[in-house]
């Protein structure tokens, strides 16, 4: 791009920065900034992961939004109305995922369906979020199994494998117990169903996605704080 690296001795990111705003300062235009995105968001860049190309260009249009510009899908900048709020920046980029975000949910729950939100694709947003909820336990836990099976062996019994406390008080192992019900009963009313049954047959709507993301987002932040017993192997 012909754009003097000004702080050669700095990390990567500061010296992208301090090389982009010194010739945006010489030439008074984001024309180099511009270019630069463009080279970076080469689709092509990304054939192993789209994923993460999805993720860039959405994060990179809320911040554009407010200039008045967005990624395409072919990884150049184009034009849009600016914006003024973040909430309008982030809607830009999906509905559904605007909620989630303002609502904080559980990044493991973003991670697990991002592709499948930017397409505001409910039903299999859903479907991979609680998909994820099963392997989270498997890489807390180490135990193999899916569904109530898995549930049972990680968090039911007198020593658990997963516990969300010392399970010292009634209380606390009733707690247990019923985090243990409500990850079976989510097994059983959504991801098995969504499993077996056709989109067309089962209809997502934008509330239904929405409710079942947030309660997997409670889910992953029980997670957060089980403890793995000591000596328990899979």
């Amino acid at each position: 791009m012909k754009v003097t690296d000004i702080s050669p001795g700095m990390t990567k990111w500061k010296r992208l920065f301090n090389a982009l705003a010194g010739v945006q300062n010489q030439h008074q235009v984001g024309n180099h900034l511009i270019m630069f995105i463009n080279r970076a968001m080469n689709p092509v860049n990304y054939v192993g992961d789209p994923v993460k190309f999805s993720w860039l260009r959405d994060e990179l249009s809320v911040v554009l939004a407010f200039s008045g510009f967005y990624v395409r899908e072919d990884g150049k900048v184009g034009y849009a109305d600016k914006v003024m709020t973040l909430n309008a920046a982030r809607a830009r980029v999906g509905r559904l995922k605007a909620v989630l975000e303002s609502r904080a949910v559980h990044a493991e729950v973003l991670s697990y369906c991002r592709a499948e939100l930017l397409d505001e694709n409910y039903f299999h947003a859903v479907f991979e979020a609680t998909k994820g909820v099963a392997e989270r336990i498997r890489l807390l836990s180490g135990l193999n199994g899916d569904g109530a099976e898995l549930v049972n062996k990680a968090f039911a019994g007198q020593q658990p494998v997963l516990a969300l406390g010392p399970l010292a008080t009634e209380s606390e192992k009733s707690e247990q117990k019923g985090f243990a019900n409500l990850l079976i009963g989510l097994f059983g009313a959504v991801r098995n169903p969504l499993a077996h049954a056709p989109k067309m047959n089962w209809p997502m709507s934008e509330q239904d996605a929405l409710d079942i993301l947030t309660l997997v987002s409670l889910i992953h932040r029980k997670l957060d704080g089980t403890t793995k017993f000591a000596g328990v192997s899979s």
